[in-house]
């Protein structure tokens, strides 16, 4: 039986990391090794991590000094890891007693580089038990279906994951430019549609919080994927391009939800718009599954001031609606 490890990234995670950590103890496939990482949390999730280390010697601990990211807290565990194959587990997440076991059978029977799973908690279409070459499962990943672009929710691997680490200066789709780069090193990948994943969606999280500097590096990484994506996987690239403005109109959106309270405001803005008109194509705008959102990266490409009238007048009436 081959040693799965299992990487936790783990900050600030205190209400919810006992249920994570308990759900991966619990799991059928025994032979694991699990790495926490504990990226400098204040919270106690330390002291947590060091109970479950103490008491199972399946589990390490290893803290940082300072607070480096989860890219940094995964290519740790990463780095640490002995096992033949690789999984990574989000601190506020939860999984099935069987996750492993159903992905390493996945992946060994199907003999592919990468197994992934159905997850709930997260916008995801599921689909029958398959496997993908290289090709498609770019094509998966672009179109996000059936599975989405992050790391979790997957078995790898460990030579795969290692030949790939999460780059420590993206601060915001770093996940994405992660599985791109191991799944153009794949031959294939699996799928299986059980839902063995449990996302939590957390108050707080980058994903709900304001625009930042840090937030724009995911700009950078659309713009490598897509250009590479041309050249290596045309048909993918397309659907890459409307994730792409689906990223800028995300992050615009924010911008213009805290817009009161930042003075930057508007320079973010203006940066998104520039960004949506780099990768507009009326094939990318007709792949949006929403007429609504499709309306508002067009009025994002169209300027910064259209698209803050627009999302401004929208957000004032959803206000009056309560929501």
């Amino acid at each position: 039986m081959n040693l799965i490890s299992v990487v936790v990234p783990v900050y600030n995670a205190g209400p919810y990391l006992r249920q994570c950590l308990d759900s991966i103890a619990a799991q059928t496939y025994s032979h694991m090794e699990v790495i926490l990482v504990d990226d400098a949390s204040t919270d106690g999730s330390g002291q947590i991590c060091k109970e479950y280390a103490e008491r199972d010697e399946r589990f390490q601990y290893v803290r940082f000094p300072a607070n480096r990211g989860p890219s940094a807290a995964r290519n740790e565990g990463v780095g640490r890891a002995a096992g033949a194959f690789l999984s990574f587990v989000d601190a506020d997440d939860y999984v099935e007693p069987d996750l492993l076991e159903k992905l390493y059978r996945s992946l060994t029977e199907s003999g592919a580089d990468i197994s992934t799973c159905g997850a709930d908690g997260i916008r995801l279409e599921s689909g029958p038990a398959r496997t993908y070459s290289r090709a498609e499962a770019v094509c998966c990943l672009a179109k996000g279906a059936p599975f989405n672009h992050v790391p979790w929710g997957k078995l790898y691997c460990a030579e795969l994951a290692r030949a790939c680490p999460f780059d420590e200066n993206v601060f915001y789709s770093e996940d994405l430019l992660f599985l791109y780069e191991a799944l153009k090193r794949s031959e294939k990948v699996s799928c299986i549609p059980d839902v063995l994943y449990h996302y939590v969606s957390r108050e707080g999280s980058q994903m709900r919080s304001g625009m930042s500097g840090r937030k724009c590096t995911a700009l950078a990484v659309q713009e490598l994927v897509c250009r590479d994506a041309a050249i290596a996987f045309p048909k993918a690239e397309p659907h890459f391009r409307r994730l792409a403005l689906e990223t800028d109109r995300c992050m615009a959106m924010l911008t213009v939800k805290a817009g009161a309270e930042d003075g930057a405001a508007y320079a973010y803005l203006k940066k998104l718009s520039n960004d949506a008109r780099r990768h507009f194509s009326w094939r990318a705008l007709s792949l949006f599954p929403s007429k609504k959102d499709a309306a508002a990266a067009l009025a994002l490409c169209v300027g910064a001031m259209v698209f803050w009238g627009i999302a401004a007048a929208f957000l004032r009436l959803k206000g009056l609606k309560g929501g």
